[in-house]
């Protein structure tokens, strides 16, 4: 158990962050989920979902959410997705 002030207030100031993130965390999961789904199945909508979910992706990067790289790998999967579904690209080894 903390002994200071300081460290009480650090195992509150943790705890709300960790919750937080574990909040967005699902959040961009969905997100990035859904984006799949519509990309896979060619929906009009696909466009709009996928600029949702690598907003969302950006943002938590930005707040430290989760890893700038994790987040540039996980944006370039879903374009890479998104342009072989509208024929842009050629397919390679994304699933």
């Amino acid at each position: 158990m903390a002994n200071t002030a300081s460290a009480r207030k650090r195992i509150r100031t943790n705890a709300r962050r960790h919750n937080r993130n574990v909040m967005v965390r699902s959040a961009l999961k969905t997100l990035v989920k859904k984006s799949a789904q519509s990309v896979n199945a060619k929906n009009e909508a696909s466009k709009e979902s996928l600029a949702a979910a690598l907003k969302a992706l950006d943002q938590a990067a930005a707040k430290g959410i989760i890893h700038k790289n994790q987040a540039a790998r996980r944006k370039s999967r879903l374009v890479r997705r998104f342009n072989i579904a509208n024929g842009i690209g050629t397919r390679t080894t994304v699933q």
